[in-house]
This record gives C-alpha cells, structure tokens and sequence, in this order.
C-alpha cells in the first residue's frame, strides 16, 4: 500500500462519471468541502493484507496527532502504484480503514471509490504537511526478493543492457503546458532527469550557471547582513536525529544507511548541524544574534508518483539558515529577514503581490504556553511595524514554533509558498544551547529558521515558468551573442568579442560565425531567449560601431562599443 497524506486548508471533490464497472454507488455527485482535514492519497496494491492496514491506520494516526488533525479524508487515488489491486478488495480495504479510523475518534470521509472525480486542494506549508508513505508486509518482500533472485539467474545482466536502462532520460510533454519549466529547460539546454537518479536534477553548464549566479547573489546580500556561510555533513548517526524529534516525526522521508553496525541517515535539512555549530563553543551575549547560513543538498525520501520537475524533488538545495538571538533581538531579526525577502522577490524578480501569513499555536504544539504569547505577539507587531498585510491561521504553526509563510504570485497569477520564517523555542532545549548573559548567567537562546528562495531548484522552475525562460541579463547563461554579416566580417567580430570580454571578463558571451542567413542566426538567438544579439557587417566595421537588438526590442544600429559596455556593466551590477 502507498499513501500521500497532505495536512490541507481545504480540500473539494466531486465524482464527475464512473471510472470502473462496478463503482459503489452514490445518491448524487454533488461536491464536497471538508475544512483543514489531513487528506490521504491512498493506492491498494496486490498482496495488502489486514496487517498492512493495521499498519496504514496506525501511522495515519500518528500523523494526524503530529499536525493536530482530527478529520481524515480517505482518498483513493490509484496513480501512486502500478501494482494495484483488484477494485473489490481495494474498496473493502478502504471501508475498513475508515471504521477503524472512526473507532479511534475521527471525524471520517472517504472520497467514493471507482469514479473519476475532480478535486481542489491548498497543502499547509509545514515540515509535516506532504508526507509519502509505503507499507509492506514480510511475505511481500520475500517474494520480491525470491523473483529477483530467480530473474538474475535466469537472465544474467549485461552492461549494455543495464546502461540502456540508465540511460533513460526522455521527457514525455505530451501532457505539459508550453511554459513548463520542464520544456523550457530542455529547449534551452538548461537540465534533465535520469532514471538512475529519480528526483534530482542534472544541470547541464548553461543551468549550473543559474544556479550559480542565485547562489552568488543570496551569497552577497547574506554577507552585507552578517550571515556567516557555513557547511555541515551530509550523513549523521540517529543519535542526532532523536535528540532533534526527526527520528520520531519524519523517519519516513529519510534515507537510511548503515555503518559500522549503527543507524545513520541522509540529511532532509540543516538544522541539527546548525545545532551541534553553536554548541561548538563558548557563546556570549555579546556574539548574539549568530545567523548561520548553508547551501549544502538535502534528501528526502518521496514516492516516484509525487516527483514533478524542479517542483518537488528527492535531491535538492535550500538557501538554509538559523539564526541564534535573545527575545530582545527577535523583533530586528525579523524586520532584516522581510527586507531581504522584499529585496530578493519584489526588486530584483518583480514578484510584486506576495501574500504573508502568520501561522499560530496549534493544538500539538510543545513547549511552554507563555513563551508562545510572548512568540506570537512579537511576530505580529513586527509584521505591522513592516507594513505589510498579513493574515492570521490559527493553529496551524509548527509544533515547535509559530511561522511566517509568504507566498508570490507570478505571471500566470498562479501562487507560489517560497519564503518561510519559523520560530523554534524546543530545539535549543532539546540540544541544551546556552550563552552566557551580562550577569554571568547561563540563558537559552531563541532558534529562526529561515530560508528565502526555499528550494533553489524549485525557485528557478517557478521562475523559468514566471519570465517564460526570459531570464534578466545579470542571470542569462548567454547575455551576448555576436553574429556576423559575411565571412570577410569574422576578424571584426573577433575583434569586438576581445574588447568585450577584456573590458567585461565576467560577461558571458559567445559568437554564431555559421555559413547561413543572417535571419537564421538571429532567430535561432531569439529562440534561446539570449539578452543582446550583435550583428556586424561592412558598415558596422567601417564605423566601428554595433547593431545591437535587444531581446524583444527592434535594432539599433550604429551604436557605440564603450555606450554598449556601459550599458552593460550598470544592468549586470545592479541586477536590472
């Protein structure tokens, strides 16, 4: 069995038609709405027993007890598995996971079974809102294993079928939108995906460029901010993982491994590592706030059925940080983070309508009730002392602390959860971090946790989406591209791209010297979305001069090179 569970604002369904023979019955298809409900995509496979669903219904509730849930919303949703069982037993598992479910106090609906049906959900933003499971008993994988072993004796792999199957990368756009950022990559020679390595990207040079340049300039504007970049291994003994609360919360999305006869587990985020840094030394109050910040990748185990791109990947990057400060601090601290935000998405990237959402106590939450008063309020008057419109979702904080989420809106009006502010006061306690005080005493400091792209490759999908793979000079993997007239201009061009690059060694441009149309070269320029396209013929040589043509601007022609390397130095600096 394979489930999704999703701890949701909302989610709405109707069944549209019947989608197998003997679909249970309904009175009518009418739509339903169930409010903050945990939703759980669920897929019966061949071999699901009682005990699986014993299983299924344990880990549910332990779930709905982890994000404060008390409706459940049975979904039956048979794209997860391509083992499914047969529709009879899969519909009797379901009404029997629903009366167990119901046995244990929840409020319960399950979405009919056999009928394709349209739904509407919006996914919370929490660490715990999109989790994916699997749940297999002994006999299941025995027979797995049993297969396998009969396969490989009975047809022994061979190298070139084996790098046949690794190889295989095609992308099918049959069902994608033309501004998908996964058709966009492709036709700009940005990125692909391989099936050795499910969920994470390969970035060609043109896409590591982005990536680069977004690193650079979180890297620049964190810098002048008084971050201080540090890293953290990949890999750490459960030990750490316990002391954090993920062993208990989020085991299922990590990756587990073996050494030396202990438990160890891929990284999904920063945090622990940051931890074990501030305990690493002495601290002051006079070294507070510390703002560490990480761009190192992260794992996170995801079904197959759940990977969408850049979207949402296994392996990935965050432009992570945590700051370590006093109550005192805490409003400040704030205040810098939304002004980088609003450097970062309203100046910078034009994503000028962002939603900001304060997110309060919830129901599970742990710790002590007055520090979250005091937490709340904080967060609520430094949102108004920035001016910015925010609503207010109670109950629907981490459970270690309450959040900050903000959302953009991009081109297509499509809404986008990047930036988060998280308030953590358990993770200090639970590492035991102190700084010693002006009176000598020894004080627990507060933990943000904060990231502002969130997922850098997510960001850059959204992006790509946003600017339809028209990207800013200061970003573009090409940002000049010269073309010349005739053969007899070749020396003249060659000549202008060494005064470019001598003056601008930073500037990344290259040449299309084809024996083909000056039309051609132009549209195949405009078609990789490359900034500035210089032409050059008799007359730009006789005058020393350029035709220049801006992307999506008409030509202009006699242009001077030391205006045109003016121009440019000022957009590429100032990120215009």
């Amino acid at each position: 069995m394979r489930i999704i569970s999703l701890h949701c604002d909302y989610i709405k369904f109707k069944p549209v038609k019947k989608a197998i023979k003997n679909a249970e019955e309904i009175k009518e298809n009418e739509e339903k709405e169930i409010l903050n409900p945990l939703v759980i995509l669920t897929a019966v496979e061949r071999g699901d027993n009682d005990e699986i669903i014993r299983e299924m219904v344990s880990s549910v509730q332990k779930i709905a007890k982890d994000v404060g849930a008390d409706k459940v919303v049975l979904y039956p949703y048979a794209h997860l598995s391509s083992n499914l069982s047969d529709p009879e037993t899969a519909k009797e598992y379901l009404v029997e996971a629903e009366s167990a479910l119901k046995k244990l106090g929840f409020e319960v609906v399950r979405a009919p079974f056999g009928y394709y049906k349209e739904f509407e959900l919006k996914c919370k933003g929490h660490p715990l809102s999109e989790l994916s499971k699997e749940f297999r008993n002994k006999s299941q994988l025995e027979k797995e294993i049993d297969s396998k072993k009969i396969e490989k004796k009975e047809k022994p792999e061979k190298i070139s079928s084996l790098l046949k199957e690794a190889s295989r990368s095609k992308l099918d756009t049959s069902k994608l939108k033309e501004n998908d950022h996964r058709i966009i990559g492709q036709k700009l020679d940005l990125f692909s995906f391989n099936e050795s390595s499910p969920g994470s990207v390969f970035w060609h040079p043109k896409g590591q460029i982005i990536f680069n340049e977004l690193v650079n300039f979180s890297r620049e504007l964190q810098s002048k901010m008084g971050y201080k970049e540090v890293a953290t291994p990949i890999i750490f003994d459960n030990k750490l993982w316990k002391i954090s609360g993920h062993w208990d919360h989020y085991k299922e999305n990590m990756f587990i491994t073996e050494y030396e006869k202990g438990e160890f587990a891929i990284k999904p985020m920063n945090c622990p590592g940051h931890m074990l840094l501030f305990r690493a030394k002495t601290v002051s109050y006079k070294d507070l706030p510390i703002r560490f910040s990480e761009y190192t990748s992260i794992h996170r185990m995801e079904l197959s059925g759940v990977l969408a791109g850049l979207f949402r990947l296994i392996h990935f990057h965050q432009d992570d940080s945590h700051i370590f400060c006093s109550f005192e601090q805490l409003e400040a601290e704030i205040v810098s983070i939304v002004e980088l935000i609003n450097i970062i998405y309203k100046k910078t990237f034009a994503f000028n309508k962002i939603e900001v959402k304060l997110s309060t106590r919830p129901d599970n939450f742990i710790g002590d009730i007055n520090d979250w008063n005091k937490a709340e309020e904080i967060l609520k008057e430094t949102l108004k002392k920035t001016k910015m419109n925010f609503q207010i979702k109670e109950g629907e904080g981490a459970f270690y602390g309450p959040k900050i989420d903000f959302d953009v809106e991009d081109s297509l009006g499509r809404k986008w959860q990047c930036s988060t502010i998280q308030l953590d006061m358990q993770l200090p306690k639970r590492f035991d971090l102190k700084y010693i005080g002006g009176n000598n005493k020894k004080y627990e400091p507060l933990v943000i946790h904060r990231a502002v792209f969130g997922s850098i490759e997510r960001f850059i999908g959204v992006l790509l989406e946003h600017t339809n793979g028209a990207l800013p000079l200061w970003l573009s993997p090409i940002q000049v591209r010269v073309l010349n007239f005739t053969d007899r201009n070749v020396n003249y061009a060659k000549k202008v791209i060494k005064q470019l690059t001598d003056e601008i060694p930073y500037l990344r441009v290259d040449y299309d010297f084809r024996n083909t149309t000056i039309n051609d070269k132009i549209r195949d320029a405009e078609l990789e979305k490359i900034n500035y396209i210089i032409v050059l013929g008799d007359k730009e040589e006789k005058a020393n001069s350029l035709a220049v043509r801006e992307r999506g601007k008409k030509p202009v022609f006699n242009v001077k090179i030391n205006v045109f390397l003016s121009e440019l130095k000022d957009r590429i600096k100032n990120r215009n």
